[in-house]
């Protein structure tokens, strides 16, 4: 299943393009963002991050036109997530990937200026607090995403129960690679470099629920 893009990551629709027409695009909380470790503030009231997930709750594996994409039923809090800094149960929406062309960039975040093959997202929302996902995606404690950087490395036997289904071939990240940003019937155009670069913190601080 493929997806239309509104957006996208070429040089005509590409993140530097965005505020043309999504103004929040230069919003003063936007992410990714550069980890400076050494700037990063230890707040010893972090908790540990809990996550409850049930491996049935996934519904459905699509291209949405920006990338890899599972989706997962969230009518309850049986794949939730709670702790860290959240007052309540986040339910988990979906997952998605952002990658590069090659193992040096792909990542959307960095750490200490450096980024990583793969980027994870994993989305969460406040169902406590909205009645639907939409609802908590335009809210500003909305929406909790979950950011893991994946190196690349051997095959992974969960891995590829996911990107098999994209009829690939060894995992190294070059299943993900041969992707297409389109659909069938339009121009292809090979779904790479699918990240927005970071932005600026404009007086965020990071919190770091450990010392460096």
């Amino acid at each position: 299943m493929t997806g239309h893009r509104i957006w996208g990551y070429g040089k005509d629709d590409g993140p530097s393009e965005w505020h043309r027409s999504y103004p929040i695009a230069q919003g003063n909380r936007q992410s990714p963002i550069d980890i400076v470790s050494a700037r990063a503030v230890y707040d010893p009231n972090l908790k540990p991050l809990i996550f409850s997930y049930e491996s049935c709750t996934s519904l459905n594996i699509s291209n949405n036109g920006h990338s890899v994409m599972v989706e997962f039923e969230d009518t309850d809090d049986k794949t939730a997530m709670s702790g860290g800094p959240l007052e309540n149960p986040f339910r988990l929406k979906q997952f998605h990937f952002h990658w590069g062309t090659n193992p040096s960039q792909g990542s959307e975040h960095t750490i200490d200026g450096k980024p990583f093959p793969c980027e994870l997202h994993l989305v969460h929302w406040n169902a406590r607090k909205y009645a639907t996902f939409g609802e908590a995606a335009a809210a500003p404690d909305g929406l909790a995403v979950v950011a893991v950087f994946l190196e690349v490395g051997q095959e992974h036997a969960s891995m590829n129960r996911l990107t098999d289904a994209f009829y690939m071939v060894k995992f190294k990240l070059e299943k993900f690679r041969m992707l297409l940003f389109t659909s069938e019937e339009d121009q292809r155009i090979q779904m790479v470099n699918n990240f927005r670069p970071p932005q600026p913190l404009k007086g965020r601080v990071v919190r770091a629920s450990f010392k460096a």
